[in-house]
């Protein structure tokens, strides 16, 4: 069989190598962490509908992400960070493989949406959101499907209707997993960008059946949020605080996302190189795919930029449009960099995988300076993760003066895969805490003694998370509640020590031991106050 007609097959099994790999290494984030609590109580209290976290509403996010992985974890265990990730992990696959669909039928080359998937595959942020259990890979997953059923609506003559409702369910969807987000960032400017380019022609004969787009779009993502309103007066006020957050949270000047193009990791300089368009247009195979890609990315970044609240992990959206984009650059490459004379457009290229292949080289010793001191134990995942980048390192040295760019760029992503199966596993050389000690212990203590241990404060997701059920917080609303046991376990954090005692002050307050979940130990600039507390006893004089 031609190579060309196992692109797809090829693709698969790379997202597969990055995305589905050692799921389990790193640890449970704080947004992780309030996915996977919610999961586990739909599981253990059925709160399918109106969810909580930790017993107390939670209404903020839309529950469809929490739904798959409360199924993933039905089926694998709930213990398992393996099987909680696992659904994003195949949201980012169909994500990758139906960005290949489109790009495919944009320019009708599949070499090109090859390219520009593999680099989508093997962007930063869509690698961290494919291995993380949180919302936005869903929400955007869901709408790349979507617009590629959208993109054939618009183009094609036949199947108005199927592609128009199918469209329509994957957009609520995609609502259903992070609200408008994926709405505003992604599809947005997709259509801005396609009736620049390519108009909408025979709109005449569209119109039914955007109307069914448009009603079946409306009910999927809705009925949750009618179903919240309708049956907890709760939902109203923390709807309005989520939506305020956009226009009071987190801050940031209209220029905060301009360096978007370096959340592609490895591909950050093809990526700036791709986004020159007078440079690049007359160079490309296909200059309307390109001009497409190009206002997609850019009125994507523009229409996130006027949005007061800024996150780096909200550029998302921008990678998808952008690897596209970027793909048009490296197809041209793989066409003319033999013949290129001017050092203007070779040295970029030099110095972009010649970086890459001397971090490869480099590893090996540079790797055992930084992870010595964590290396017991890790000693296999690091000699194979030196053999592995080493040997691709001098192989892409060998190809780069050879101008084989081809090679080069598959190098690449073996580079990235060998990141994903031996450096992962590495990480546990690099997060040292002598004084870790997690909160699932609580329960032996909690046997042993005969009590209840409760929160004093305020609730940290990944603590709550860790000890395994709901934890009671005797911070009721400004109010400090007094247990009615005559002894019982407080977890206290550093900021409130003070104030514990202030609260308490006529109790006998014993103090027991840290419980510390930071990676790092106390010495660590990381560490952090907000992932220990001090576990006192009361006892009611």
């Amino acid at each position: 069989m031609k190579f060309e007609r196992n692109y797809l097959l090829l693709l698969l099994l790379t997202c597969a190598a990055i995305f589905f790999v050692n799921l389990n290494s790193l640890p449970v984030n704080i947004m992780e962490a309030r996915n996977f609590i919610t999961a586990r109580e739909m599981l253990n209290d059925g709160h399918w509908l109106l969810t909580t976290i930790n017993g107390e509403p939670r209404y903020q996010k839309p529950p469809l992400p929490t739904w798959l992985t409360a199924f993933s974890a039905a089926i694998f265990g709930i213990k398992s960070v393996w099987a909680l990730r696992l659904p994003a992990a195949i949201m980012t696959l169909f994500l990758v493989l139906f960005s290949y669909k489109l790009a495919e039928k944009l320019t009708s080359e599949k070499l090109y949406a090859f390219i520009s998937s593999l680099i989508m595959a093997t962007s930063f942020y869509i690698v961290a959101s494919a291995r993380d259990g949180q919302w936005d890979i869903y929400t955007h997953g869901f709408m790349v499907i979507c617009i590629y059923l959208l993109y054939l609506f618009f183009i094609k003559e036949t199947h108005k209707y199927r592609n128009a409702l199918l469209a329509g369910l994957f957009f609520g969807c995609s609502f259903l997993s992070k609200g408008p987000v994926s709405l505003y960032a992604l599809l947005l400017p997709f259509l801005i960008a396609f009736g620049i380019v390519y108009k909408y022609r025979n709109f005449k004969t569209r119109w039914l059946p955007l109307l069914a787009f448009l009603a079946v779009a409306f009910v999927v993502s809705s009925w949750w949020h009618w179903y919240t309103l309708t049956f907890d007066p709760a939902a109203a006020e923390i709807t309005k605080k989520e939506t305020t957050n956009w226009i009071s949270y987190e801050i940031k000047p209209f220029y905060y996302y301009w360096s978007f193009f370096t959340q592609s990791g490895v591909w950050t300089i093809p990526a700036f190189i791709a986004l020159l368009y007078p440079y690049l247009k007359n160079r490309v195979f296909n200059k309307k795919a390109y001009l497409f890609t190009f206002l997609w990315t850019m009125l994507s970044v523009i229409l996130l930029s006027l949005i007061p609240e800024k996150k780096s992990r909200y550029l998302l959206p921008v990678l998808i449009p952008m690897a596209l984009n970027t793909g048009f650059y490296i197809e041209y490459l793989f066409r003319s960099f033999k013949e290129l004379k001017d050092k203007r457009e070779t040295i970029p290229v030099y110095f972009n995988f010649g970086l890459i292949g001397f971090i490869g080289i480099a590893f090996p010793v540079g790797g055992y300076i930084f992870l010595k001191d964590g290396l017991s134990g890790n000693w296999v995942w690091f000699v194979l993760l030196s053999i592995a980048l080493f040997s691709i390192g001098i192989f892409m040295f060998r190809n780069l003066f050879r101008r084989k760019i081809a090679t080069v760029f598959y190098l690449t992503i073996a580079f990235i895969v060998a990141v994903i199966w031996f450096g992962l596993p590495l990480s546990k050389a690099i997060t040292i805490n002598p004084d870790y000690k997690p909160f699932s212990e609580l329960h032996n203590f909690e046997e042993k003694e005969n009590i209840k241990i409760y929160e004093f404060s305020g609730m940290t997701p990944e603590l709550i998370w860790d000890y395994g059920e709901k934890m009671e917080m005797l911070n009721k609303d400004g109010e400090f509640i007094t247990p009615a046991e005559d002894r019982f376990g407080v977890l206290v954090s550093e900021e409130s020590l003070e104030h514990f005692k202030e609260v308490y002050p006529n109790f006998k307050r014993e103090h027991i031991a840290r419980y510390d979940m930071n990676p790092k130990g106390p010495d660590s600039r990381t560490h952090k106050t907000r992932l220990y507390r001090e576990l006192f006893i009361v006892s009611k004089k």
